[in-house]
């Protein structure tokens, strides 16, 4: 099946059958018009293109679809590579959290497992909100990886120790939490506690900014206290179903906080946390 993408990401798949944008000339796409092709739309920004995507593609086409998670389709089953590249592999879907700036809930409901894929990177929306002894054999399919990156964003709140003897039981390269709002400082600060020990250069942190009524000076406040509990915040801009306007002070603010060469302290930088 062809599979088509309105931009590229670092997470689009790169083999033959993975496209992005318009249908290049015949030599370097597939002959056969029976070939089914399926354009897929994640954010609700680039739906247009996509739909402009699915018509460009029809003419060479018989059966041209458009779906992904904008277009509400159903996130059932993982198939390695086919919407996303090879290596990332997702083990769960959906998540107990109703967080009001959330997608995933509402997309994918409530946490269910799925069959373990083998992967470095596993994006699932909130393993830890897994049962226990599917998280166990998620690590034990991590033990044979190298370069181990927990995408997805581990639950602060749902951290334990047990988790942390798993974490050292593996190749990891990156382990990733998420500090949305100012309540979620205290859950980071126990996770980083447990942590302790770990590299800040393996330690990542989403920090949603821009939501609701915060103000710019609150959300730095919180990049910097991420950053001071020992983890390299990647701020992230709040969009909702459409992009957001941003003025210049606030996209100079999430471009300085996504960037740890921007905001690592120059002299006696931190290796570990510091709660």
């Amino acid at each position: 099946m062809i599979r088509v993408f309105p931009r590229r990401t670092k997470w689009t798949p790169t083999d033959d059958l993975a496209f992005v944008g318009d249908p290049p000339l015949e030599p370097f796409r597939p002959a056969d018009s029976k070939m089914k092709v399926a354009v897929s739309c994640i954010f609700t920004w680039d739906l247009p293109e996509a739909k402009r995507l699915r018509r460009s593609w029809m003419r060479y086409y018989d059966y041209v679809t458009l779906g992904g998670p904008v277009c509400g389709s159903e996130a059932g089953q993982f198939t390695p590579g086919r919407f996303i590249k090879r290596g990332v592999t997702f083990t769960s879907r959906g998540c107990p959290r109703r967080c009001p700036w959330c997608f995933v809930w509402k997309r994918e409901g409530d946490i269910r497992t799925l069959p373990i894929v083998p992967g470095n990177i596993v994006q699932d929306n909130n393993l830890l909100a897994c049962p226990r002894r599917h998280i166990e054999a998620v690590f034990d399919m991590l033990r044979d990886q190298r370069g181990v990156v927990l995408a997805g964003g581990l639950d602060s709140s749902l951290l334990t120790d047990w988790h942390r003897e798993l974490l050292d039981d593996i190749r990891l390269d990156e382990v990733w939490l998420a500090c949305d709002t100012r309540a979620a400082l205290k859950p980071l600060e126990r996770a980083s506690r447990i942590l302790q020990g770990i590299s800040i250069e393996k330690r990542r942190c989403y920090v949603l900014i821009g939501f609701g009524a915060e103000s710019l000076a609150d959300a730095e406040s919180r990049c910097e206290r991420v950053y001071d509990l020992g983890f390299l915040p990647f701020a992230q801009l709040y969009r909702g179903e459409m992009a957001v306007a941003y003025p210049p002070a606030w996209r100079t603010l999430a471009r300085k906080w996504s960037r740890p060469a921007a905001y690592r302290k120059k002299a006696g930088d931190k290796t570990e946390a510091s709660p």
